[in-house]
């Protein structure tokens, strides 16, 4: 493909070539209609008498030959010691007699460059993935939040002043656990998000059972659809309500595939994982909320902020943005 100050695309290549080759046009001429030197003439030129329409098609600028290019086992030897040992590259260089530029640019070549990018377990690079269209993979997962006692929490008032709420507040809920200690209890928020568009949808239930969980994707599934998205695929995690035959049940009756992730690797679902943070931070402790009720009124509030307004990093802009790629719409 031209690039997009190209003053000479493959069909203007040819009409000039053409010109010159066929209708016998100088060089010098031709050169000043389409606005080029001409050696650039010439050179187009030649290529179609030698080879025809076919040589005015856009080539690799790519050297046939790179004499001075870092040798493969080298490569092997650089990426060996980034991944194994998180050397930087000034270590990698000092190990192995050569230029830290060398070291730094088969790092950025082989995009580990940052340590970001390699797995802390393994070593290998991580590796990202993204489906096509909206609806082809959902993530669903449930998070937990700690109940507001009234006139807030600890973390807005200091230790002495939220204790002291929560006392109040058990006392007036008569909630304590088996050592008679105050309880507040337990918000359980079930998180839904469209792996493309990173759309989301979440509520906030008592619990985290399966009846529980299929409540909320066959709701999530129905709210996806009036914005014209068909769920096809749901990963989750391998908690008992996803791994229970309902959950496998409710999944054929809505012509899902049910999938999960690998056992103790969070990563594999970690679109949701990091949803949950931007939950915690934007809503459930981003200011002072009086009580639980106060808390919970403000969740569809932020949901809709999130899903219309708020500008993801990952996408660029905003996920309602990206529900125009919907399967049918181009075809």
């Amino acid at each position: 493909m031209s690039h997009a100050n190209a003053l000479l695309t493959p069909r203007a290549r040819l009409r000039l070539a053409r010109l010159i080759v066929d209708d016998h046009w100088t060089p010098s001429v031709a050169a000043k209609m389409f606005m080029v030197s001409t050696v650039t003439a010439r050179k187009w030129a030649a290529r179609f008498r030698a080879e025809g329409p076919a040589g005015m098609a856009d080539r690799s600028s790519r050297p046939h030959s790179m004499p001075t290019k870092t040798p493969q086992l080298i490569v092997k030897q650089i990426v060996k010691a980034r991944w194994r040992r998180r050397l930087g590259p000034a270590q990698i260089a000092g190990e192995l007699g050569l230029p830290t530029s060398t070291v730094h640019a088969v790092l950025v070549r082989c995009r580990i460059n940052r340590l970001s990018r390699i797995d802390r377990v393994t070593g290998e690079p991580l590796r990202r993935y993204e489906h096509d269209h909206p609806g082809s993979l959902i993530h669903v997962d449930v998070t937990k939040f700690g109940n507001i006692p009234d006139g807030g929490g600890w973390r807005f008032l200091g230790r002495a002043q939220g204790e002291k709420n929560r006392q109040a507040t058990a006392r007036r809920t008569g909630s304590r656990n088996g050592r008679y200690e105050p309880r507040v209890g337990t918000a359980y928020v079930h998180t839904v998000i469209d792996d493309y568009s990173r759309v989301a949808y979440a509520e906030i239930c008592a619990d985290e059972t399966a009846p529980t969980a299929i409540g909320v994707l066959r709701r999530a599934v129905a709210s996806f659809a009036e914005r014209g998205v068909i769920v096809e695929r749901v990963l989750s995690d391998n908690g008992s309500a996803y791994k229970s035959h309902a959950w496998r049940d409710a999944c054929t009756d809505l012509g899902i595939t049910p999938k999960k992730t690998r056992p103790y690797r969070p990563q594999t679902n970690g679109k949701i994982e990091r949803f949950h943070r931007t939950l915690a931070d934007g809503w459930a402790y981003a200011r002072l909320y009086t009580s639980e009720t106060e808390r919970r009124q403000a969740l569809p509030g932020w949901l809709h902020f999130y899903n219309q307004h708020r500008r993801h990093s990952a996408i660029g802009d905003t996920p309602n943005s990206r529900l125009n790629n919907l399967p049918g719409h181009h075809s």
